[in-house]
Order: structure tokens, then C-alpha cells, then sequence
């Protein structure tokens, strides 16, 4: 739905000065912290989601939820499946391979769909380390607050901090679990689940959310189409957990992995290997030794079980 008026945006924020704020600049400036897709310091991407749709427009009775994409789009890699819009308030949870981990700098990114440097749809972030209880990263927004941004209007990536969506397609806005340590009932060491929720864009109070010091956060809206609010396309992860001493004894090696080709199994010593589906159906029994390519472009995109000897793994296709 963002499509259509690309090129409206693009005239007018050729047209548009920003003040600058006391943030990052976007991602195509120095000073930036936009982290792309491709980029090395992604070790994982979550390998689960669950989300909660809300209304086109929160202040409309009635209003239908938004119904772009599907959950599983959130799954692997920026830019492989599409996205999965929020609506209004809507929330996304995201599970991973491993737990995330406080390591040095970064060590998450979120990644959003927006065509231009200036058109940012924004959301709250939140971490839980038990799927319970979560906490949210302080965000803070310094954009005006007397006049709406409009459904399709312009937001200065200098004027906000630790909202998702801060940087265009392709570049995650990446997240520091430092900023969360010594909370009573928060493990950064074991980060389970991420929680991505829509920032309802409104400044009508009766409406309005707000960020860490109770600032209106002025977002565009409203969005009253299927593809309205944060859309999701991707969690990044920059530190997980290591595995295991027991783990490493038994476990296979298996990269890359989110893939949409070639797989490769090492493994020392000659096993048989098997491909399941979700369900449990057997896709692929082979033998092989010390090592061996795949070519899996015949898998549909989703998520698959790789069982070596007594050890499986997930792998994702893109």
C-alpha cells in the first residue's frame, strides 16, 4: 500500500529540511547506526512468530484488522519472505534458534519495510527472558507534537532512539540489551522471546501512545488500508549463546542456514541424514560421510527439521 505513493513522497521530501534532532542520522548518512541486511554481524534470524493484528484505524469503530502477510513472513532472513503488517497497537513475538545474549555493542536488529529514508513507521520493542514477562527498551521521541503526521507524512530519523523502523527497507535498527541490565525477573543472558508493538501514531490523547518520558510519539497515521502500521519483515540476531560443551560432542554442523540452495552437512564419521517437515513427514533420507552438499531448491519456503544420527536441527528456507 506504501508502493503507490512512492513517488509523491519522494517529490516532497526532495522539498522538505528536517531540524536535527539528537539521534543517528538514516541510513545513508555517516554517523548512522543502520545495519544492513547482508551485512556479517548476523549470526541468526528468529525461526518463530506470533502476532496480533489491530484495526486499520484504532479510532474508527469497527475498523478491520489489517490483514497484509502472515506470520511466518517474519521468519529468517530481511527480505526473503515480505512482511507481516501490525495494525494500530498490533504486536508480533519472536522466538529463536537460540537465546539472544548481552554481548559487546548491538545484539538484535528489527527491520522494517520503508521505501525512503523519511517515511518511517515506528514500534516499541520489548524483551522477555521467560515468554511472560517482558520490558521495554527506552525510546524516546523528539518529533512536534501540534500537528498530525499524516497517513503518508515525513519523520527525521535524528529526532528518534530505539524505536523499530527508525531506518528504511534493508537496514535494522539494532538494539543494545545493556540498557536493560539488573532488572529484577530479565535474564540478558537468555533473551527467549522479542516483542515488536505497533506505535499507534495518533497524538489524540485518547489514543496517542507515548514513549519512555511521556512524550506523545507522532507516527504516521492514520493508515487505514490492509497493509496499515509497523510491518515487519525481519528480527536479526548479532550475539546468541554459544552451544554447549555437550551439545558440540553430538551435534552436526549445518550453514548456511536460513538458505534457499545448497545446504551443507559436516559431521565427522558416516551417518544418515533426514529432511521432516513441520508435521514430521520424511522429505529426505540419504548416508553420507565426514561431509556432504545438498541442493534443497526443491523445498518450499518454511521451516524444516535436519536429524542427524540422534541430533536435529532447524533450518530455514527462504
Amino acid at each position: 500500500m506504501k508502493v503507490f505513493c512512492f513517488l509523491l513522497v519522494c517529490v516532497i521530501s526532495m522539498a522538505h529540511t528536517f531540524a536535527q534532532g539528537s539521534f543517528s542520522p538514516n541510513a545513508d548518512t555517516p554517523g548512522t547506526t543502520a545495519i544492513h541486511k547482508d551485512s556479517s554481524v548476523f549470526v541468526n534470524w528468529a525461526t518463530g512468530c506470533e502476532v496480533s493484528r489491530g484495526p486499520q484505524d484504532i479510532a474508527v469503530d469497527g475498523s478491520p484488522l489489517v490483514s497484509v502477510g502472515e506470520p511466518h513472513f517474519a521468519i529468517g532472513m530481511s527480505g526473503a519472505n515480505g512482511v507481516v503488517s501490525l495494525g494500530d497497537g498490533g504486536s508480533a513475538v519472536l522466538t529463536f534458534e537460540r537465546p539472544i545474549i548481552n554481548g559487546s555493542g548491538w545484539d538484535f536488529a528489527v527491520f522494517e519495510n520503508g521505501f525512503s529514508n523519511e517515511y518511517l513507521e515506528l514500534a516499541f520493542v520489548e524483551v522477555s527472558s521467560d515468554g511472560i514477562n517482558f520490558f521495554r527498551l527506552e525510546s524516546t521521541s523528539e518529533i512536534q507534537t501540534n500537528t498530525q503526521v499524516g497517513g503518508f507524512g515525513l519523520t527525521n530519523a535524528t529526532e528518534i532512539n530505539n524505536f523499530a523502523g527508525k531506518y528504511r527497507a534493508q537496514y535494522g535498527t539494532p538494539f543494545d540489551l545493556e540498557e536493560l541490565d539488573n532488572i529484577a525477573g530479565l535474564d540478558i543472558n537468555n533473551i527467549t522471546h522479542v516483542k515488536i508493538i505497533d506505535v499507534v501514531g495518533s497524538i489524540d490523547p485518547n489514543f496517542a501512545t507515548y514513549d519512555a518520558q511521556g512524550n506523545i510519539v507522532n507516527d504516521p497515521y492514520p493508515t487505514d488500508f490492509p497493509q496499515g502500521g509497523f510491518d515487519l519483515d525481519a528480527v536479526g540476531v548479532i550475539h546468541e549463546q554459544p552451544l554447549s560443551i555437550e551439545e558440540n560432542d553430538f551435534a552436526f554442523q549445518m550453514f548456511p542456514n536460513p538458505t534457499k540452495s545448497d545446504l551443507n552437512i559436516k559431521i565427522q564419521g558416516k551417518h544418515f541424514l533426514e529432511i521432516l517437515d513441520v508435521s514430521g513427514k520424511l522429505l529426505l533420507h540419504d548416508e553420507f560421510e565426514n561431509f556432504v552438499t545438498l541442493n534443497i531448491s526443491f523445498l518450499d519456503s518454511g521451516i524444516y527439521w535436519v536429524k542427524c544420527n540422534e541430533s536435529i536441527q532447524k533450518l530455514i528456507v527462504y
